[in-house]
């Protein structure tokens, strides 16, 4: 063992044991929080115009601010991107992550003293928690390799912007710095697939050991890296034996990535966002991810099914119930309040608490009231694809309201690796996988308002193309899983 792996199982006995100490109290770990965030920011602007002074408890928290979206904080956000000071937060941010808006152009998601740390210490900590479970440590001395955005920042008002992920990059520590790759000129190249070739040329002779990327994007890069060197992603890295990944679900990723990968090899799951770093798997036997309650961030859970009803109950942390689905708000140092980040998660376990994201509150298909969200479709793909050879590279669902002949469906665009032999077979299991967790869908069927799903499939890259057409391949960028219109299938109905 290297002194660095050595040193890395120690810092990780560590590491777990404070962890350990704000899990097991979790109540009063977010009172904490939440009396610190309203005391800091009681003489902020935002925090005048709703009378922090008063606040001294949650229910007073929920009479004085209303959850808000970015297009309802926006006018607050304005006024610290033109260089105001003690707006959202005191003084100003570090930096603003800019990400694209879907009605307000870009948003601004600012970054402050206080909040960007936990970001970095929440991906440290995921791997610690890996090293500490398995004792597996080795992987330190190895080559590891970040797919993010650009680190060139821009900056406006005296305040840089850019990525998170590029902004993330000005904070690896230096023990890291030797081992990580790719090099900071090959990083800064901003076209996605330019970028993807010169990392494949950087590394396909590196000693890589952990690779860390969305899915999605990472599939194109070992992609590339097959295709050049003719020979499976885990012979050309022998070391490779952990992928870290977030932003998606990674189980219809699963097969395709074994089979790129020629093994299967460890995963750690990660729950980042611009607007926090919320949770990281710290366990590899148990599901879900440990949601992080002292990392400067107040948590509040709307039931979904309510949340678009006239004042929806605010849930805090000890009145959550286990397999309900939640919209995410939150509250926090960077002077986010009462905040929709747009997540919906779910609760797999109360002690300690752990969640999986099940989905976008936005993204989910209800266009005949069967409220399907984006768990159900990925587990009933998931059911289907067992025991058979079938590999998915990507998909994406939306209803077919006004069909030329027939009932509405589902329509499911499936890009396949490996397509099943008999497609309407395949469709038949995904849907029977569908009913048996969604009640409202199974209704629909049984009452002859739905038939059974149809699947189209998309040629080879035809989700790269989509995603380049919108000018978001690669990065963060990520692929909805479910719409309720048909924006996304309009383009492959213009390709046919």
């Amino acid at each position: 063992m290297s002194v660095k792996a050595f040193a890395a199982k120690l810092f990780a006995k560590r590491i777990h044991a404070k962890t350990q100490k704000w899990a097991n109290n979790p109540i009063e770990t977010q009172q904490k929080v939440f009396e610190e965030l309203i005391r800091e920011a009681t003489q902020t602007q935002f925090g005048k115009d709703h009378d922090f002074d008063s606040i001294k408890s949650h229910s007073d928290f929920v009479q004085k601010v209303p959850v808000r979206d970015y297009e309802g904080l926006k006018h607050y956000v304005d006024k610290v991107v033109k260089g105001e000071e003690n707006v959202l937060w005191k003084g100003k941010p570090l930096y603003f992550a800019k990400t694209s808006g879907t009605t307000s152009g870009a948003k601004y998601i600012p970054l402050t003293k206080e909040s960007m740390p936990f970001h970095i210490q929440a991906a440290r900590n995921a791997i610690l928690s890996y090293i500490y479970e398995t004792g597996k440590a080795d992987f330190v001395s190895g080559k590891m390799i970040f797919l993010q955005g650009s680190p060139i920042l821009e900056e406006k008002n005296g305040i840089k912007l850019g990525r998170l992920s590029g902004i993330v990059a000005h904070f690896v520590p230096k023990y890291l710095q030797k081992n990580r790759m790719p090099s900071w000129e090959t990083n800064c190249i901003e076209d996605w697939e330019t970028k993807v070739n010169a990392i494949v040329e950087e590394t396909i002779k590196e000693n890589m050991s952990v690779i860390s990327g969305i899915p999605s994007w990472v599939q194109m890069y070992f992609e590339k890296l097959k295709e050049k060197a003719n020979k499976p992603v885990g012979e050309i890295f022998k070391n490779f034996n952990l992928f870290i990944y977030g932003g998606v679900n990674y189980e219809p990723y699963r097969a395709k990535f074994e089979n790129l990968i020629g093994r299967k090899v460890d995963s750690i799951e990660l729950f980042p966002a611009s607007e926090g770093f919320f949770a990281y798997q710290d366990s590899q036997k148990e599901k879900g991810m440990l949601l992080l309650l002292n990392s400067g961030i107040f948590y509040e859970f709307i039931k979904a099914d309510e949340f678009f009803t006239e004042n929806p109950k605010r849930f805090t942390i000890g009145e959550v119930e286990l397999g309900v689905n939640y919209v995410l708000i939150i509250s926090t140092n960077a002077g986010l309040w009462a905040y929709n980040i747009g997540d919906t998660i779910q609760f797999t376990s109360l002690k300690p608490y752990r969640v999986i994201v099940s989905g976008r509150i936005k993204h989910y298909i209800s266009a005949f009231g069967e409220h399907v969200i984006g768990k159900e479709v990925e587990s009933a793909l998931k059911e289907a694809m067992e025991g058979t050879d079938v590999r998915v590279n990507e998909f994406t669902v939306a209803p077919q309201i006004t069909p030329n002949e027939g009932l509405p469906y589902h329509e499911w665009f499936i890009e396949f690796e490996n397509e099943p032999t008999n497609l309407e077979d395949f469709a038949l299991k995904i849907d029977a996988a569908m009913r048996k967790q969604n009640v409202y869908y199974d209704d629909l069927i049984v009452g002859n308002v739905l038939r059974t799903l149809v699947i189209t499939k998309v040629p080879k890259n035809g989700f790269q193309d989509y995603m380049k057409s919108i000018g978001k391949l690669g990065g963060q960028n990520k692929l909805p899983r479910l719409s309720n219109d048909r924006k996304i299938a309009q383009f492959f109905e213009i390709k046919e």
